[in-house]
């Protein structure tokens, strides 16, 4: 409907009033409307930032952290995780070479050397590094990467980065025990064996290096007389002391009890060899001071060339070699050749 004014001229009035009960009711419902999705809003900012958190938490955990770098810009992305492992401040602004600062130059290399070709073939690549911290921290870092592209263009990269720091010292330590005598920190007979192998296998024809089984003279009479504990105290020293006397040796190894052996390289002479195996008898003549205890023991040595053979004939030659030279009145050293076993 409509009124006429003063003028004469046609004023429209709304159907409804604005004020009426029905408006304010819509108005009211389109309020709480709006408060709804305000709300639903906030939920979800919550949401997403709990989810954060707790993706950022289950990565501190696993000592993991994403990361993403620009290749136009060299300009760096990292999450906290990846800041942590890397001892720098959360969120500070980084571009590559300061990252690359980290990287001792063995591990640069190595980065360089798969990131690039990584980048020009379009593919991913891991890669296990070692980085020094600006704290001083040494640690072992496991990178995994991806490659992000823009048509035929590629215009980053991005991945993880994990500590494993823990992962790679515990790897060590089930090396160094499988593969080092633990009483005399000398190679054990798992590492003598795998080297007499490639010995043999490097030179199945012409000589691979040289063999000395050493066996210490009366040391069980030592052992029993004064135990176990002074025993072991003169194994350590005689490790020491075979040690130093063939400084220059491929491999110096404690087999079992007081058993020994030395491989010498190819290259070395038979005065070479000679005189190696004459200083193991000398140093090894000389009075041992153990617990308190002085006595005197003595070393054989059986010798044998690697001339082709197995490491099995290799062994039984040398021992053949020993046998004669505990023989012939011990504390001496003796050669075998082949087929004299």
């Amino acid at each position: 409907m409509s009124t006429r004014g003063k003028m004469g001229s046609a004023t429209p009035v709304a159907d409804v009033d604005p004020y009426s009960h029905e408006s304010s009711a819509a108005a009211l419902a389109r309020l709480i409307s709006l408060v709804d999705i305000q709300a639903r809003v906030v939920r979800n900012y919550e949401a997403l930032s709990l989810s954060r958190h707790i993706y950022e938490r289950a990565l501190s955990a696993g000592r993991l952290g994403v990361w993403q770098c620009d290749l136009s810009t060299e300009t760096l992305s990292w999450s906290s995780g990846t800041y942590d492992i890397f001892d720098l401040p959360r969120m500070s602004p980084l571009v590559r070479k300061q990252a690359l600062l980290c990287y001792p130059a063995h591990s640069l290399k190595a980065l360089e050397a798969i990131r690039t070709p990584a980048i020009k073939r379009r593919q991913s690549f891991t890669l296990d590094a070692e980085i020094v911290t600006p704290k001083g921290k040494r640690r072992w870092i496991r990178i995994a990467a991806g490659v992000e592209c823009a048509g035929d263009r590629v215009i980053g990269l991005f991945g993880i980065k994990q500590d494993i720091t823990e992962e790679r010292l515990q790897s060590e330590r089930q090396h160094y025990f499988a593969t080092v005598d633990e009483l005399t920190n000398l190679a054990n007979g798992n590492q003598f064996q795998a080297r007499l192998a490639e010995a043999c296998k490097a030179r199945a024809e012409g000589i691979g290096g040289f063999l000395l089984l050493i066996n210490l003279d009366h040391f069980k009479d030592v052992n029993d007389a004064l135990g176990h504990a002074v025993g072991d105290l003169c194994l350590k020293e005689a490790a020491q002391r075979l040690a130093e006397a063939c400084g220059d040796a491929a491999v110096v190894a404690r087999l079992s009890g007081d058993d020994f052996a030395v491989l010498l390289h190819p290259e070395s002479s038979i005065t070479h060899v000679n005189g190696t195996a004459a200083r193991v008898v000398r140093t090894m003549g000389r009075p041992f001071d153990c617990g308190g205890h002085m006595f005197k023991i003595g070393a054989s040595i059986g010798i044998t060339a690697i001339d082709g053979c197995t490491p099995d004939e290799a062994s039984q030659r040398a021992n053949a070699a020993l046998a004669t030279a505990k023989a012939g009145g011990r504390s001496t050293y003796r050669w075998c050749t082949a087929g004299a076993a």
